[in-house]
């Protein structure tokens, strides 16, 4: 279960293409581009427990630098490529990187970086700037063998950042050989059916946690990956036709866009190949899902679960249909929903979301932040960690997901949760995307505002926003609906389709500097 193993054995079989530009890599091909990154690596000084960051958009080199961390026994700490060179500068020192990869498309940040990161390697991949080495050039020297000691290194990564600064999930190296099996793979083998014949398209960026792990795991099994630049509706189902994919993994906000698209765009390509569609990271609409379930067949899996890799809830759309909403049921250990003084709750009551562990030992932690470590675990017991998400449980087990607790908006003491309006407004035909936040009153503390980004901008203004509320009115009760709306261009998301909502929400409470970090 490793990439060098099928190197042996079907070396000239295409282990992963770009869909864009069409560039590929053999697993010949990239196992010799890794094992020139390991040696590198060991010629610069890293020895197993220390760390790499990259800093780059989705290309060629990413997962082969990837493998050639895993493989010299690093942690390596993929960046998002939006962030200032301020924000990238605290994640290298956070993670203490030795060495930082950056891609020429990065050049103006890159070059900031220079006098921020004193002692730090610096390597730019596609090109050469003051400052950094051309990463081309300095594996060109090294051999393509592999390294003698070669031992397990494992991803360190960072939180989105969308409700404050970002923070690291590190995890203890065991000293393993390089092609262990982890739960992982088991997981995506048994629910997705993921196997050596996977075609797998990723459309998001993969310096985030779920496109960077399921990628690598396609390759651990010798599928081909296939990787989007970045995200188009319609290029995502061109890709599908041309490429047969049959794997793929999405966010909510990509199922809508494509859904959009409009009928004879969309329902052209043929998507026929695809067998396990999978989705996460965010709640998906009921109807969004439902739409896609009718579009693409009993094909869409969804998951819940974090970064930290604390919990694992699955459902497939069989069992979705009967109970629509759902996140799935655990699959690592039981769920508890808990109240604000950490009683557990009974079935059907919302509170916040606890995965127990076997151990606090097994529990992750947030590297350097010992109380945001400490605020996710439950006040009783110790081997209980959240999220920070709210939600229930149902009878049969399955959960549903209410909202992030921090974005909870409480108004006259009431608690409103934002996701179920915004979930009805993104079916709004005239609405792109929408962000429902608390704003400040000076009557009830908070009330209900939406931001909405329409289809067409041309659209924007008090006609539409008096029909969106009309809209709401007449399918929600009067607490949930927004008291006005404001129109923007596009709204600050993710590229994993996470919204930063903090942003949004800042504006309006005088926070006029609020940024991604």
């Amino acid at each position: 279960m490793h990439p060098s193993l099928h190197a042996q054995t079907a070396s000239d079989k295409t282990a992963l293409i770009m869909a864009g530009s069409g560039e590929s890599l053999t697993y010949g091909q990239m196992e010799a581009r890794s094992n020139q990154a390991a040696q590198l690596f060991r010629s610069l000084g890293l020895e197993p427990g220390d760390a790499i960051a990259l800093f780059m958009e989705n290309n060629l080199d990413f997962l082969p630098i990837c493998w050639g961390a895993q493989r010299a026994g690093l942690y390596f700490t993929c960046i998002s490529s939006r962030l200032t060179a301020g924000e990238v500068e605290y994640i290298v020192g956070d993670c203490a990187a030795k060495v930082l990869i950056v891609s020429s498309g990065l050049s103006k940040v890159a070059s900031e970086l220079v006098p921020l990161l004193k002692g730090v390697k610096l390597l730019m991949v596609g090109g050469t700037a003051a400052g950094f080495q051309s990463y081309e050039e300095a594996t060109g020297e090294m051999p393509t063998t592999r390294i003698a000691d070669e031992v397990a290194g494992t991803d360190m990564l960072y939180s989105s950042g969308t409700t404050g600064r970002p923070k690291g999930v590190r995890v203890p190296l065991q000293g393993l050989p390089i092609d262990a099996p982890n739960p992982l793979i088991m997981l995506v083998q048994a629910l997705f059916g993921l196997s050596k014949d996977s075609i797998y398209l990723s459309p998001a960026p993969l310096y985030h946690a779920a496109p960077l792990r399921y990628c690598m795991t396609v390759q651990r099994l010798g599928g081909t990956v296939i990787v989007m630049e970045h995200f188009d509706a319609e290029e995502a189902l061109k890709a599908i036709q041309k490429y047969k994919a049959n794997a793929s993994q999405w966010v909510p906000t990509m199922f809508v866009r494509m859904l959009k698209l409009p009928d004879d765009v969309r329902l052209k390509y043929d998507v026929s190949s695809m067998k396990s569609a999978i989705h996460a990271a965010a709640p998906c609409p009921i109807e969004v899902k439902k739409k896609m379930i009718e579009w693409w067949g009993p094909v869409i899996h969804e998951y819940y679960a974090g970064t930290e890799g604390n919990g694992f809830c699955y459902v497939g759309s069989a069992d979705w249909l009967k109970h629509p909403g759902t996140v799935g049921k655990s699959l690592l250990g039981p769920v508890h929903i808990c109240g604000e003084n950490g009683e557990e709750l009974p079935v059907g009551e919302e509170g916040t979301i606890y995965f127990e562990s076997a151990t606090p030992e097994a529990m992750f932690r947030y590297h350097n932040d010992e109380k945001k470590t400490k605020d996710s675990r439950h006040p009783e017991h110790a081997n209980w960690s959240s999220l920070g998400d709210v939600g229930k449980l149902d009878e049969d087990g399955f959960l549903y997901l209410t909202d992030r607790k921090a974005f909870m908006i409480i108004s006259g003491g009431v608690n409103i949760y934002p996701q179920e309006a915004e979930n009805l407004l993104i079916g709004h035909p005239k609405v792109a995307d929408v962000a429902v936040i608390g704003v400040p009153n000076e009557d009830f503390g908070e009330e209900v505002k939406a931001v909405v980004q329409p289809a067409n901008w041309a659209d924007a203004g008090p006609a539409l926003a008096d029909e969106l509320m009309a809209y709401a009115r007449a399918n929600l009760s009067a607490i949930k609906c927004p008291r006005s709306i404001d129109f923007d261009k596009e709204l600050p998301r993710h590229p994993t389709g996470k919204l930063y909502k903090r942003l949004i929400r800042d504006r309006y409470w005088g926070k006029r500097d609020s940024k991604i970090v």
